[in-house]
């Protein structure tokens, strides 16, 4: 682009970064602009309208410097959306009013838009000008305010929370979404709904998100939401960082495979994964997928106690495991802020779909709630909630129990027993608790008979044998709470040697209801 394309204005009648108007703040300099191709690309789209259909790039009118050319083209876009033929013409009668088009001609402005069609001739390199014009107007803004809140040294200053804000709204720049704060209409929400529900249909009426992987979960909940925070919360021992590994496996997996089988990346419920392990490294977790998929003891694999055949199988899922879009991050003592500025690299990098953080309690708030436990964790949820938001995915956050469970007779939780509940319960989309009664059978376990004569002791072990024959291996996965739908207990089949979550056969699905 020449210097001539660029019409520069006065400072002082420059629109900002969001094109409404003021100044750069930068003495003689002009925004970044060409309002010659705003002109043109608006010319073209009122001689041939299906212009719009073609770019590669939406545009929106908050993409154009001029704000008259923005709300020429906000009413071309309302016109065609209720499938009537936009020109000069029709657009006359909602501007005859308009001041700032009277200063460039008035009505007749619009007609000269079209006079000489030169417009037609590369209508897409336009639009593409037009946009990243609109970026770098963004990126002034970007960089101006972190300028002037690195120049601020008050006490009050926090440089690490101002270096994370700086990185949020240049990841949001880099998605072109920096002004996605705007409201969408309720059009463009029930096309995104529809979106979803097609989704559904196409997976065979089970999946309307991310796959779990879980087919007694999927049915029970849809598949995971973007935008939701889902809270999976247990006692130590119930398996929740287990069924945690297993759904973020399972959707990087389903991702994985509908790639090999030439099935679009949009079109798939899988996705890449990002698995924040704040309690476990990331040698310990790899070790856990491999004894998982492997089918091999995890303590055997820690001992090293396993034949040829096993590692011959352990091998096998290494390499089948080796492009798995499966990332772990293991940094220890993360703040939420430094949470999600890593999440939003991820993103930006791999273009993950699911988030999943282990556990909630060890993440770190700003520091200004340290004081209060119970306004930490707020923060922490609330910042959960809005990554989830921000980045479009769903987030799952393990979650522990206080030991009110440990008193009750019935030890199946309940919302009141998450650990300084109240905003946890608040902000989360889904609450799911993990409950393995056998656990707490296995505990009680009476003295083991030390002769044929004591027959007491015979019958009370052979009680507690058969009630523990009955549950062992079984779980349940309640979901407590569900804003898209209802409340429940799914059951699932749990192998405590490999760690794994599985469906129930139908029959012993039958069985145990």
């Amino acid at each position: 682009m020449s210097d001539s394309d660029v019409i520069e204005r006065p400072v002082a009648e420059t629109p900002d970064a969001q094109g409404k108007g003021g100044n750069t703040d930068v003495p003689g300099r002009a925004l970044p602009s060409n309002i010659e191709a705003e002109a043109a690309f608006l010319g073209a789209v009122l001689i041939d309208n299906r212009v719009i259909e073609e770019l590669p790039t939406p545009i929106r009118p908050e993409h154009f410097f001029e704000p008259v050319h923005q709300r020429v083209y906000e009413r071309i876009l309302v016109l065609l959306d209720r499938n009537a033929v936009v020109t000069p013409v029709t657009l006359k009668p909602y501007f005859e009013a308009d001041d700032a088009l009277k200063a460039l001609g008035g009505i007749t402005y619009l007609a000269r838009l079209t006079a000489d069609g030169q417009g037609l001739l590369q209508p897409r390199e336009l639009a593409e000008q037009i946009y990243d014009l609109a970026l770098l107007r963004e990126l002034v803004s970007v960089g101006r305010n972190l300028v002037e809140g690195a120049f601020d040294t008050s006490e009050s200053v926090a440089p690490m929370e101002q270096i994370e804000q700086a990185e949020a709204s240049l990841f949001q720049v880099a998605e072109g979404a920096a002004s996605g704060t705007e409201a969408s209409t309720f059009g463009q929400a029930t096309t995104k709904a529809l979106g979803m529900i097609e989704m559904a249909i196409n997976s065979g009426g089970n999946i309307a998100g991310k796959t779990t992987g879980l087919t007694s979960i999927n049915d029970k909940i849809g598949g995971l939401h973007d935008s939701d925070l889902i809270i999976l919360a247990g006692r130590p021992g119930m398996g929740k960082t287990s069924l945690a590994t297993n759904i973020a496996y399972n959707c990087a997996s389903r991702l994985l495979r509908d790639k090999r089988d030439g099935i679009a990346e949009a079109e798939s419920v899988g996705a890449g994964t990002a698995f924040f392990s704040l309690e476990m490294s990331a040698d310990q977790l790899a070790t856990r997928i491999l004894s998982e998929q492997a089918g091999i003891s995890g303590e055997a694999l820690r001992m090293g106690k396993i034949s040829r055949d096993d590692f011959q199988k352990l091998s096998f899922a290494s390499q089948e495991l080796a492009e798995l879009p499966l990332y772990i991050d293991d940094t220890p003592a993360l703040t939420i802020g430094a949470l999600r500025t890593r999440a939003r690299r991820l993103k930006r990098k791999h273009d993950i779909g699911l988030i999943v953080v282990d556990y909630l309690q060890l993440l770190q708030g700003s520091g200004r709630a340290n004081d209060n436990r119970v306004n930490e964790i707020s923060e922490i949820s609330r910042g959960l909630k809005t990554l989830a938001k921000e980045l479009e995915l769903p987030v799952i956050a393990l979650s522990q129990l206080s030991r009110a469970v440990e008193q009750r007779e019935d030890k199946r939780p309940m919302l009141s027993d998450l650990r300084e509940s109240g905003s946890i319960e608040q902000d989360a989309d889904m609450v799911w608790f993990v409950f393995r009664e056998d656990y707490y059978i296995a505990s009680r376990e009476p003295k083991v008979p030390q002769s044929d004569d004591d027959m007491a002791t015979h019958e009370a072990h052979a009680t507690w044998q058969a009630e523990m024959e009955r549950v062992y291996g079984l779980a349940e996965l309640i979901v407590a709470k569900q804003r898209h739908g209802s409340t429940g207990k799914v059951r699932m089949r749990f192998e405590p040697k490999i760690t794994k979550f599985s469906d129930l056969a139908d029959d012993e699905r039958q069985a145990y209801d």
